[in-house]
């Protein structure tokens, strides 16, 4: 049985339209670099949300290369 699960990462805004939370964030990234990176290579994924928050919905295989590239391009 295949399941078609998605990883949803929550994302936290403060007024200023920053971001200050965001899930599955690789470390040699700051929050607001990790939801650009996600915005321009994964943003027809996205979710807005009322309250400053927002959701990605990404599958697993798919969020693993992400943040295997967002890493390389990071160093």
């Amino acid at each position: 049985m295949t399941t078609n699960t998605n990883v949803i990462i929550h994302v936290r805004f403060v007024p200023n339209g920053s971001v200050v939370e965001i899930g599955e964030r690789p470390s040699p990234l700051n929050p607001q670099e990790w939801f650009n990176f996600l915005s321009d290579n994964a943003g027809d994924t996205y979710q807005a949300l009322a309250g400053g928050r927002g959701v990605f919905r990404i599958p697993p295989d798919a969020l693993d290369g992400l943040k295997a590239a967002s890493t390389a391009a990071a160093a």
